[in-house]
């Protein structure tokens, strides 16, 4: 039997990191403040354990962070370089979109940078503001030659961030830092991944199906609930945990079946990733679809720090989006 321990995501990131720096020797991971174990606590012990010439602080300057790494994979080593937070990961695109992404491509794959991971927290925390607020999957979503990762919680963040710092191809694993400490879940101690590009149906259903992912999950899982009591609402909860690439088979299964679709995410509504779903599905199951889809999304405002509460996608909004595509089917 496999032993575990009580982590919250945080811990669960430590330790997957840990994971990577004992079993490959060629492991870096920098970035702003890592040294000193990150904002968020997310490299704590690790500059100790394994030494500052594996574990260290750069300047505060994202695209000199996002080339160093390109070059580091570059040379054949693996590095997971940190952007302190999702909303200062733009100025480090131009080396993603026109370096990292391409690396292989531009060269008929005689090299490549695939041992980049960038890791990033997103997302509301509470009193982030217009700064430290921001979803910006969409926007790396529209990169053709990187993946992109978010997970949901500790279990899934510690296999997802293995798979995605072994993967050949760079990844940018962007952390919902609202779970940091409020997720906590009893995570395998051993070495383990979980494969990129796989959704994963977290609640089989019968009449809607639901897709988020990140931490948009933990409202889901509330609005599902609701639904089931309330109206007697049987939803199928689907997790895309990859955004790119995004597992278009197990959705569109999903809704032949139900005949449904509801799609929530906390990043504005327009050009949002639930677009790109909606789109695909709209192409995938036009003649199985029994009401129009449903996006529950963030507004198209910057992020607001006073009327947070009033942007998120909350469960209420998506339990009335669930009864409406219920009431349309009628």
């Amino acid at each position: 039997m496999t032993n575990s321990t009580k982590m919250n995501l945080f811990t669960a990131v430590n330790s997957a990191m840990r994971i990577a720096l004992e079993t490959d020797p060629t492991c870096i991971i920098f970035g702003e403040d890592v040294a000193f174990g990150g904002v968020f606590r997310c490299s704590q012990g690790l500059k100790e354990d394994f030494g500052a010439d594996r574990v260290f602080n750069t300047p505060l300057s994202e695209n000199g962070i996002a080339g160093f790494a390109v070059g580091y994979a570059a040379m054949g080593g693996t590095c997971i370089a940190e952007i302190q937070f999702a909303d200062y990961i733009f100025p480090a695109f131009d080396q993603i979109v026109n370096e990292m992404s391409k690396f292989r491509y531009r060269s008929g794959n005689q090299w490549n940078c695939g041992g980049v991971t960038m890791r990033a927290p997103c997302g509301a925390v509470g009193h982030g503001g217009h700064y430290h607020s921001q979803s910006p999957e969409a926007y790396l979503a529209h990169t053709p030659g990187i993946c992109v990762v978010m997970p949901r919680g500790p279990i899934q963040a510690k296999g997802l961030l293995l798979s995605s710092i072994r993967s050949k191809d760079p990844v940018v694993f962007l952390e919902p830092k609202a779970l940091y400490r409020s997720s906590v879940e009893e995570v395998p101690d051993d070495d383990y991944e979980i494969p990129l590009g796989q959704a994963e149906i977290l609640q089989h259903g019968t009449d809607v199906t639901i897709v988020g992912w990140g931490g948009q999950l933990r409202t889901l899982e509330k609005a599902v609930r609701l639904a089931k009591q309330h109206h007697g609402i049987s939803c199928e909860l689907i997790d895309l945990r990859t955004i790119l690439p995004w597992d278009t088979y197990t959705v569109s299964e999903s809704v032949k079946k139900t005949g449904k679709l509801v799609v929530s995410h906390e990043a504005p509504i327009t050009c949002g990733f639930g677009a790109e779903v909606v789109a695909s599905m709209q192409e995938m199951c036009f003649e199985y679809l029994e009401a129009p889809i449903q996006r529950v999304c963030g507004y198209d405002t910057p992020f607001p720090l006073v009327h947070e509460k009033y942007y998120l996608p909350t469960e209420f909004k998506n339990l009335e989006a669930i009864t409406r595509v219920m009431e349309f089917a009628k």
